[in-house]
């Protein structure tokens, strides 16, 4: 429990800490950053578009795929162009509706991801568990609606716990050691109890990260003993090149963000959360397009028609 301190606010701007403890690097780690950030957006644009205009990937596997990759995009730039400014910056300023606002955004569009990658492991399990039944169940309303359930349930787990957290009394030191305005660095600053946001904040992180993690490694259990049973190498193969980048995507996400958020508040270490954060919000998911277009032949089939047809129509351009 905190101190009650004489003064506290609820609404002065926060300061964002960020990599301020290491100075001489400043202008690397935006450079780094930056060209990641590029590369992310670059490759995650590239699957949003080479799904929506090859016919030959309009199935439900490259529309959770799509939208997985759409969701991405405005995951990353809700965190990474404030953080890639901030390295510019001597005044790393957030105004506290900015902060509350980035994170309703990042909850939201972290927990939408989260039950959009259930809903492509249960769109594997089908496939592979139920194939003469796959296409009755796994029809285009049921991709909405758990596109639907997706989003919304995101955001309004998000609502309930942004709104929780501030309407909590911070310090006068509105100093947050951390890149971007994440739970636990936010409520490391509160100047009351905050063991009931605590369990709020363990409640939200259960249906959003362990619920949804335990159905996939339980539907991949079904998919693996089902792979197992299939007599023929090649079927064998396939079968594990469609589920392999979803499952290590998966292990990917949810590992890091259980790190971070599945813990008493008594051990947040800022410095490590740092690192963690900077992993999970900037490495990973350039390297997402790269898992799931690694070994996945009809995504590197569609592309080099794209480019194709790209070619073709510049040449025609060019030649009239």
């Amino acid at each position: 429990m905190h101190p009650q301190p004489q003064n506290y606010t609820w609404s002065s701007d926060f300061m964002i800490r960020g990599f301020g403890d290491l100075p001489e690097l400043q202008i690397l780690f935006f450079g780094v950053l930056l060209a990641v950030h590029l590369i992310t957006l670059a490759g995650h644009a590239a699957i949003v578009l080479v799904t929506l205009m090859d016919p030959c990937l309009q199935t439900p596997m490259y529309f959770f795929l799509r939208n997985l990759s759409a969701i991405e995009i405005c995951y990353v730039l809700v965190i990474v162009p404030n953080m890639l400014a901030n390295f510019l910056s001597k005044s790393q300023r957030m105004p506290f509706l900015g902060c509350a606002l980035q994170m309703l955004l990042f909850i939201a569009l972290g927990g939408a991801e989260c039950f959009l990658l259930a809903a492509m492991a249960y769109d594997r399990f089908v496939a592979i568990c139920s194939p003469l039944r796959y296409t009755l169940i796994v029809t285009r309303a049921l991709c909405l609606q758990m596109l639907v359930l997706a989003c919304v349930g995101g955001f309004a787990l998000s609502l309930t716990l942004t709104t929780l957290i501030f309407l909590l009394p911070f310090c006068q030191s509105h100093d947050i050691n951390h890149f971007f305005c994440d739970i636990p660095a936010v409520l490391f600053l509160a100047c009351s109890d905050t063991r009931a946001n605590e369990i709020a904040v363990f409640l939200v992180c259960m249906l959003i990260l362990l619920i949804p993690f335990l159905l996939i490694l339980l539907s991949y259990a079904f998919i693996i003993a089902a792979i197992l049973r299939i007599h023929s190498a090649e079927g064998r193969s396939k079968a594990f090149s469609t589920c392999a980048g979803h499952l290590l995507v998966s292990l990917m996400h949810y590992g890091c963000a259980i790190f971070i958020y599945i813990r008493p508040k008594s051990c947040y270490t800022p410095e490590q959360d740092k690192i963690v954060s900077l992993i999970y919000t900037n490495i990973t998911p350039m390297l997402y397009p790269m898992i799931y277009t690694l070994r996945n032949q009809e995504v590197k089939g569609a592309l080099r028609r794209l480019l194709q047809s790209s070619r073709r129509m510049k040449w025609q351009r060019n030649t009239r």
